[in-house]
């Protein structure tokens, strides 16, 4: 805070102005101030005895103590709420101004899991997430097994980002087996981060969903989020941290048993397969697959199965899965 004189020569007067720099940190700054600085001229509009000066990501108020108390307050406010929502509409913002509290509590609808980059609601489409939601209240490990786009590893995604925002735990860890069981990376050109990104793009691609791309970065760069194969997770003990091993149906047994003994104290873990998919030369091999069978009554686990009514990806995909399902079972009563 600094104190400067703002001289008033024609009334020979001086008026004594404090002035604080407040930073948007890793918000995006666009977000904040609007099109053509339409939110930052809202935000003017409530604290008119304040100047208010936005540069980049600094903003500079000068005006008297308690005016500019009063502004810090509800700034901080501001930048929590886009912490949590990524976004918010001018009409959003008016409300907030007036009343924070109440409008924070209408934002916090039950079933909202956490807000994408749009500020749109990202919540459970099915019973089955739903079911997978409720599960992650009262249980440290899910295991969550289904066909490809009913939603398993975007729900875990979005159940870590607001654990994350929450505070609940203090870093995101997400895991695949790399390329199939072995993760055999050596034939792949490019340097090792070059190598795994193929592998790892689904998940990029729902982490840049849900925040905004600077930061996603900066958390990646503190190493907040970490995104690593499976083969990394050996040795580490995984304390306050909310870990995802996606794609487990292609971890051998000795790997799924290898990363489920990662849980440190206040870790939540959840695991994501799909069994129709599995990429061992022998199926039977799959940690998946034994995981369930040998962790189905152990209580803190929940084991959740998703089917095809919950596919949420295009129409087509779930008459896909139906007609694979129904060529593997004649294959079966062909067999028997």
């Amino acid at each position: 805070m600094f104190l400067f004189l703002d001289f008033k020569n024609t009334y020979n007067y001086a008026i004594f102005m404090l002035e604080k720099i407040l930073y948007l940190d890793s918000i995006n700054p666009i977000e904040f101030y609007g099109v053509n600085d339409s939110k930052l001229n809202i935000i003017n509009r409530h604290f008119p005895k304040l100047k208010i000066i936005a540069r980049g990501n600094e903003i500079k108020v000068l005006g008297d103590d308690a005016e500019i108390l009063s502004f810090e307050n509800k700034f901080d406010q501001l930048k929590e709420f886009l912490n949590k929502f990524n976004s918010f509409s001018e009409n959003k913002l008016e409300k907030l101004l007036s009343n924070y509290s109440q409008e924070l509590k209408s934002s916090e609808n039950q079933n909202i899991i956490t807000h994408n980059t749009s500020g749109r609601a990202i919540m459970p489409k099915t019973v089955t997430q739903q079911k997978m939601v409720e599960a992650y209240t009262k249980n440290d490990l899910i295991v969550a097994v289904g066909p490809a786009g009913s939603g398993k590893t975007y729900i875990s995604i979005a159940l870590a980002v607001r654990a994350l925002k929450n505070k609940e735990v203090r870093k995101i860890i997400i895991s695949r087996p790399a390329v199939e069981a072995e993760e055999h990376l050596g034939f792949l050109p490019g340097d090792l981060k070059e190598k795994l990104d193929p592998y790892l793009q689904p998940i990029y691609d729902a982490l840049n969903d849900m925040l905004p791309s600077k930061k996603l970065a900066d958390l990646i760069e503190d190493g907040v989020i970490q995104i690593a194969p499976l083969a990394f997770m050996r040795g580490r003990t995984l304390d306050n941290a909310f870990v995802i091993l996606d794609e487990a149906q292609n971890a051998t047994s000795n790997q799924m048993k290898m990363f489920l003994t990662r849980m440190g104290e206040n870790a939540k873990f959840i695991v994501t397969g799909d069994l129709t998919q599995i990429d061992l030369p022998n199926k039977q091999n799959s940690g998946l697959y034994r995981a369930i069978k040998i962790l189905r009554d152990v209580e803190g686990i929940s084991i959740v199965e998703y089917n095809k009514d919950d596919i949420s990806r295009h129409k087509l995909v779930k008459q896909i899965v139906e007609a694979y399902e129904k060529e593997n079972q004649e294959k079966e009563n062909k067999i028997l």
